[in-house]
Formats: C-alpha cells, structure tokens, sequence
C-alpha cells in the first residue's frame, strides 16, 4: 500500500516538473504585469491578438510546416522501401544501413551546416538559402529516429513470410508492398513521424545558418522576437506548442484509426 502511494507521488511530482514550464510560459504569454507576486496581476489576450494578425508569425509558422512535413514524407518515401527491401532481398545490408543510422549523432548542427554550405555554395549545384537545402539538412538530422522506429516497426511483423505468402496467392511485389507490408507498419511510421515533428520544430542551428532570414522558420522569428517583447516571444511559443499538439493528435488519431481497420479486416 505505501509503495503504492509512492509510486502516485513520484510520478505526480514527475508531472508538476514536467508541466511547471509550460503553465509558466502560458501565464507569462497572458500576463499583464508579473514581477513580484506568486500568479499575474492582470490578465490579457492582446499578445496573441498581436501575434495571430501578424503576417510575418504565419508566414514563418506555414514554412516550418512544410519543410518539417516534406522531410517527413521524403524520408518516409525513401526509408520504408529500402528497409522492406534490404530485409527481405539484401539482408547483408542491413549492418551498413544501421551504421549511415548513427552518423548523424556524430555530427554536430554546427559542423553539418558548414559543410553544406561549403559543398552547395559554389559548383553547378547552388541550392543554398533555400527551403529545399533545409529539407536535405533536415533529413539527415531525422534519420536515426525515422531509422530506428520503423525498423522497429518492420521487426514486429514477419516480413519475408508475409511476402511469400503475398506472392503465392498472386499478388505482385508492388501490390504485396502496398496492400500488405505498409499497413502493418504504419503505425511505426506515425510514431517515427511524431518524433521527427518535435525535432524539426525545435530545431534552430540548421535554419539560422543555412537559410536565415532568406527563409525564416518559426525558431528564427522566435530568435528575433525575444530581443523585442518576452511577452510575445512567450505568446508565440504557446502557440506552435498548440499546433504541436494538434498535429500529434492527429498522426495519433490516424494510427488508432489503422489499428481498428486492421482489427476489422482480421475478424473478418
């Protein structure tokens, strides 16, 4: 009974550590006045008002949506289908494929973005200071967690016994991929699609040395607000801390979605 109660203790103070900042971020971003008392003196929406009607906040905000999106899907477009075919045809890849995972650990935002800008800058290849070279940037950062969660995910399922089973019964290799092996990886892609949203738009080193103000993401314009008004730096940070979460329910959503479908075809 008292470890119980210990254990409801300790995961409740865990929570009030984990929640204390953002509940202080959200009464900062409302807070008219708050420099000596324990709650704000006075309470406002004025910040967010200010915020929302700025068109520069949903300009940065709509372009951290796409780049963060697009790194998503173009990893999940090469990732998938390389790791269902080096499983199920070239398994001696598969050592070379968790080495290329782990590189990106090695190496620092700072010396990745140097070396970018160095290799693109100059020659028949001039893409920096544009989205697309974020995007590129963006997706070797995410890789050992799209890597490593849809791995994961391959490895619960039987791959090659389900695509055997798949051609026998005369579907084609395409068709076996589609219709079989990807469902029932999805939902390890979602995760791996939930880890990869809050890296990418936590994410400042890459954006502000890459592209800068020639593409301004919602970290740089928060870098800048910050030096103008905490309150709105503070109204700003709720608010992409909102389409976070939003975003998260949602591949959330799709996932319980994919699982009730999948139970559905089963019981049939």
């Amino acid at each position: 009974m008292r470890k119980g109660i210990l254990a409801k203790v300790i995961l409740a103070l865990i929570f009030a550590y984990l929640f204390f900042p953002i509940v202080a971020t959200l009464l900062f971003s409302v807070a008219t006045r708050w420099s000596t008392t324990i709650l704000p003196e006075g309470y406002t929406l004025s910040y967010y008002h200010q915020l929302l009607t700025s068109s520069e906040f949903i300009h940065s905000l709509l372009r951290t949506v796409f780049a963060s999106f697009a790194t998503i899907i173009l990893s999940i477009l090469l990732i998938v289908p390389s790791l269902y075919l080096t499983i199920v045809y070239f398994p001696r890849l598969e050592k070379l494929f968790e080495i290329l995972s782990i590189l990106p650990f090695a190496m620092p935002g700072v010396i990745l973005a140097i070396g970018i800008i160095q290799m693109y800058s100059n020659g028949p290849i001039h893409i920096t200071s544009t989205p697309w070279i974020l995007i590129g940037s963006y997706f070797v950062l995410i890789l050992p967690f799209m890597y490593q969660a849809i791995n994961n995910s391959f490895r619960t399922i039987n791959v090659k016994a389900l695509t055997e089973a798949a051609i026998m019964l005369g579907c084609g290799k395409l068709e076996t991929f589609v219709k079989i092996i990807f469902p029932n990886v999805l939902r390890g892609v979602i995760s791996a699609a939930l880890i990869s949203v809050s890296v990418l738009f936590g994410e400042f080193v890459l954006a502000n040395l890459l592209v800068g103000d020639n593409y301004e993401t919602i970290q740089i314009y928060l870098y800048k607000l910050q030096k103008v008004d905490g309150h709105l730096a503070n109204a700003l940070v709720a608010s992409y801390f909102l389409v976070i979460l939003f975003i998260s329910l949602l591949l959330i959503w799709l996932a319980f979605r994919n699982q009730e479908h999948q139970g559905k075809n089963n019981s049939r």
